[in-house]
């Protein structure tokens, strides 16, 4: 059985001890991230596309619930595939998925950009370690969400930047506020799913995206691509979930298999080439950094 490094209390306790509630100790975590502020400026947030006027194009809102729903279900995966080797908490899952990137900034990666450069030299801004300044110290006007230790993990630790095959929890006891880098895994195999769980719900949804705004068309993505992972962002979503949870039944990590994981970075390559350096994308990268160094 693969197992957290720790046991359940440890990832269960909170900043503020809180009262018994029937609705335990995860899904209460779930309402209270829903129910707060930070989470409802998400719908408003980018994604890729800026202020876009479909309502069919990706938010940072509608990415979040994906995230959860994906990592999620992964868990749910694994846990009926093969109960002897994982029991995986599918409401800490969708939590961490739901909370992970309350810490972005506005115009997504441009926003941290142009905030790295109103900070010291040597210091960049990243989500992640205001993902957790934003649980702990900003949400419900300054008193923080009490969240759970193994939630606020997941948070400061998903790495949104990372494409790594393979990743098992850290098992190291820590201080969650004395993370300063990306160097760190979540200590939840949880956590590290959702790690997996971002990186299927964006690349997909990207392209198709980028297709409904007119930046690119079907035909513009490699044929490789488009056979072995899928025509659409809901087959890349199932070929790529299927795929972790057939290889980690058998690797007893979080992983993707190498065919898998060579075409993610394919997938991702054309993304950074042709949506995101995209000269649309670009100019109104420059609107947004524009408009945070003017504040």
């Amino acid at each position: 059985m693969q197992k957290n490094p720790f046991e359940d209390a440890y990832y269960k306790q909170r900043p503020k001890e809180k009262s018994y509630d029937v609705r335990g100790e995860y899904f209460r975590d779930q309402t209270a991230i829903i129910h707060s502020m930070p989470f409802r400026r998400l719908k408003h947030k980018t994604q890729v596309f800026f202020a876009p006027n479909n309502d069919h194009v990706c938010t940072r809102i509608e990415h979040v619930m994906h995230v959860a729903s994906i990592a999620a279900t992964i868990c749910k995966g694994l846990n009926k595939a093969n109960p002897d080797m994982w029991d995986l908490d599918a409401e800490l899952a969708y939590a961490i998925g739901l909370s992970h990137d309350l810490g972005h900034a506005p115009f997504g990666h441009a926003g941290e950009s142009a905030l790295s450069e109103m900070l010291p030299v040597g210091t960049v801004f990243m989500h992640e370690l205001n993902g957790l300044r934003v649980v702990d110290k900003l949400a419900n006007e300054g008193r923080g969400l009490n969240l759970t230790y193994a939630v606020r993990d997941g948070v400061i630790c998903h790495n949104g930047e990372s494409f790594e095959q393979e990743i098992f929890p850290d098992t190291d006891e820590r201080d969650l506020n004395s993370i300063v880098d990306r160097s760190h895994n979540p200590l939840t195999y949880e956590g590290c799913i959702v790690r997996f769980a971002d990186k299927v719900a964006y690349l997909g949804r990207d392209i198709e995206d980028a297709v409904i705004a007119g930046f690119i068309k079907d035909s513009d993505v490699p044929k490789k691509l488009r056979s072995e992972l899928g025509h659409s962002n809901g087959q890349i979503i199932n070929r790529l979930v299927k795929d972790v949870i057939q290889t980690s039944c058998e690797s007893g990590s979080i992983k993707f298999s190498d065919e898998r994981h060579e075409l993610i970075l394919s997938l991702k390559n054309f993304n950074y080439n042709v949506i995101y350096n995209h000269k649309e994308i670009i100019r109104y990268k420059k609107f947004g950094v524009n408009i945070i160094r003017g504040c």
